[in-house]
């Protein structure tokens, strides 16, 4: 298999994956290097495929039903898994994390959690790895882009970040 026909099956695979896949699993299917992986999912982006990189792997960008709605909180770092739980309990998904950087800007990293499960699995990532929240960066403040499957469960998510002190008004 050539580089062309194997960035192919890179996007058949993401295709019908029914979540993120890591570079590992993608470079096991198609017997390369993760290395290989990594290295075609960026020809890809820049060939202009809407492939976005979560902390569980490579998914596909696709419409989504639902809302999108941004929320600004704050808290410290030891209060994340509460506040994305309290996000995803309501039929959210946490998209993204988003702060405010003095010398670059807008930093966003992509999150893509819609379950107790997926908050959970992220919080060990973090913990494993040692490290802080972006909102660290910025005294705890930081927004989040939410898909909610309607208004109501936007509007649940404001009130439960609210009455926990995390909703910056």
């Amino acid at each position: 298999m050539n580089a062309a026909q194997r960035r192919g099956r890179i996007l058949e695979e993401l295709k019908v994956a029914e979540g993120p896949l890591s570079a590992t699993a993608l470079a096991q299917k198609l017997s390369v290097s993760r290395q290989i992986i990594v290295g075609d999912v960026a020809l890809l982006r820049a060939a202009g495929e809407g492939i976005t990189a979560t902390p569980r792997g490579y998914v596909l960008d696709a419409p989504r039903a639902g809302m999108s709605a941004t929320v600004a909180c704050a808290h410290s770092g030891a209060d994340m898994e509460r506040e994305l739980t309290l996000m995803v309990d309501q039929g959210c998904t946490v998209e993204n994390v988003i702060v405010e950087h003095p010398v670059y800007g807008q930093l966003t990293g992509p999150l893509e959690l819609s379950s107790r499960y997926d908050v959970w699995s992220f919080i060990r990532r973090v913990r494993e790895c040692e490290a802080q929240p972006l909102s660290a960066l910025t005294d705890g403040v930081h927004l989040h882009r939410l898909r909610c499957p309607d208004e109501g469960a936007l509007e649940r998510v404001r009130a439960a970040l609210d009455g926990a002190g995390f909703l910056v008004k």
